[in-house]
């Protein structure tokens, strides 16, 4: 063969064998193909896309495949009782969540791993206007981040684990939208399964219309997570006590969907609460002198007034629950003390509490038939004497708690908290210190300091209980 003839076939090979890799290279199957799909958490990619930084990520391009969307046109499944199954193998896991801005629509693509048999359930929820996305059974390897910002219809959105057995993503829109495709692509180009969920722009009288779960859902809910139940088994009818051995709950506020207020250094609330209701509870039972239960002892969310009836349920002496506070002036800090009043006792109480009461809706419970008992922070469910019981426990609390912390002035506070409002059992709300104060979020992250704090509430407990007995059989 002439020295040309072999140059030129060389340079042919070359190009022919280039041109089957990129064919075969996942990039091109997802840029080409389907659209850039992410393989990491939101926060993570963003610095790492320059296309973010522009709002026009390639999601947009994703178009649905053939055999699910027939017309692109017409919504695939409804807002409400989507519950496509999805086959597979075992290990399936929520891998990664991307947001892409399509102009007249907001794609939200969830990327699974594993390719094990998966359901999820697809509603809207209205005031404020959400769209929840529900994983029964299913786990997730996303970071522990929250709150991310969204484009287009999508304020932003959130995730965690709900309630039992449950993985939730809560999506806040920036008004009324329906859900305009909702369909599954199939594990391709070394990519994982992905859930893409179309929203638009629609009217109000719509989007109330059909919001809520549907009841076709609700049962499918119930046999796979049941409804909300606390950490440890609660007791129909607790067993007898000894007259000196008291019943206390102990309840971490926030968890699993609902993070919470954050620090500056990126520190949830729930995490820090949770990490101090874990050592109050445990020198309490070390005393010997309590029955001590937590409404939750892990990263699940629990909703408020399931809280109150764990209380009840156990027929609680007293119910502590632990939060952590934030606010916009970087230099506030110190413990505070709450019990219930109807009204507050500062503007800043009364915000504090209209937040704190928000945690349902922030973790997607549908309020829609509930009773006005249930949802407004407004009517007194408290009995003279359990308010009375409640006061004298916080200030206790103070008292104690002044040789350890710093508090904030004046530290005994009143809101109508719901968590607060069990008529039955002195209740009190503790804001441990300010997230948004840097040297307070380093204190109420250390294990010396939680150690220090929770030894000076377990003498509280004891001085009112003992002051209880004192006046005779309660």
């Amino acid at each position: 063969m002439p020295k040309a003839s072999r140059s030129s076939f060389a340079l042919a090979f070359v190009l022919t064998a280039a041109f089957a890799a990129l064919l075969a290279s996942p990039a091109r199957a997802e840029k080409g193909i389907l659209g850039t799909i992410p393989l990491s958490s939101p926060r993570s990619e963003q610095a790492s896309h320059p296309d973010d930084a522009t709002g026009a990520v390639n999601e947009a391009a994703l178009p649905a495949p053939a055999s699910a969307m027939p017309d692109d046109t017409a919504p695939q499944t409804p807002a409400t009782g989507t519950v496509p199954s999805i086959a597979g193998a075992t290990g399936a896991a929520v891998s990664s969540i991307r947001v892409g801005d399509r102009g007249s629509e907001t794609r939200f693509v969830v990327e699974l791993s594993g390719s094990s048999a998966v359901q999820y359930h697809v509603f809207t929820l209205a005031d404020p206007y959400r769209v929840i996305i529900d994983f029964p059974k299913l786990r997730s390897n996303l970071p522990e981040n929250a709150g991310e910002k969204g484009r287009g219809v999508i304020a932003d959105y959130r995730y965690g684990e709900f309630q039992d057995d449950t993985f939730r993503v809560v999506i806040d829109t920036t008004g009324p939208v329906a859900v305009a495709r909702n369909f599954v692509l199939d594990p391709q180009g070394g990519f994982g399964r992905r859930i893409v969920i179309d929203l638009g722009p629609t009217d109000r009288d719509s989007f109330v219309k059909s919001a809520g779960l549907p009841y076709s859902d609700k049962a499918a809910v119930a046999a796979e997570a049941p409804a909300a139940t606390p950490v440890q088994s609660v007791p129909a009818a607790p067993s007898a006590r000894h007259d000196r051995r008291r019943i206390v709950v102990i309840d971490p506020g926030h968890g699993g969907v609902d993070p919470g207020t954050h620090g500056q250094s990126g520190v949830v609330e729930k995490d820090v609460v949770l990490a101090f209701g874990k050592e109050l509870a445990k020198r309490l039972k070390a005393t010997g002198r309590y029955e001590v239960h937590m409404t939750r002892d892990r990263d699940i969310f629990i909703p408020l007034r399931e809280r109150v009836q764990i209380a009840q349920r156990y027929k609680a002496d007293l119910f502590i629950s632990i939060h952590a506070d934030s606010i916009s002036k970087s230099d506030v800090r110190g413990m505070s003390v709450y019990t219930l009043s109807e009204t507050a006792s500062d503007k800043e109480a009364a915000e504090l509490a209209r937040k704190e009461n928000l945690s349902d809706a922030i973790a997607g419970i549908d309020f829609k038939g509930e009773s006005p008992e249930v949802t407004s922070i407004l009517i007194d469910l408290a009995q003279r004497e359990t308010k009375n019981y409640s006061v004298h426990f916080a200030k206790s609390v103070v008292d104690y708690a002044r040789q350890t912390t710093t508090l904030l002035e004046p530290t005994h506070r009143f809101a109508g908290f719901v968590v607060l409002k069990a008529p039955d059992v002195p209740s009190v709300l503790v804001e441990l210190g300010f997230l948004t104060n840097s040297t307070e979020e380093k204190r109420l992250t250390s294990p010396k300091w939680r150690a220090s704090v929770a030894s000076s509430f377990v003498k509280a407990v004891a001085r009112y209980f003992d002051d209880r007995l004192a006046e005779g059989p309660n």
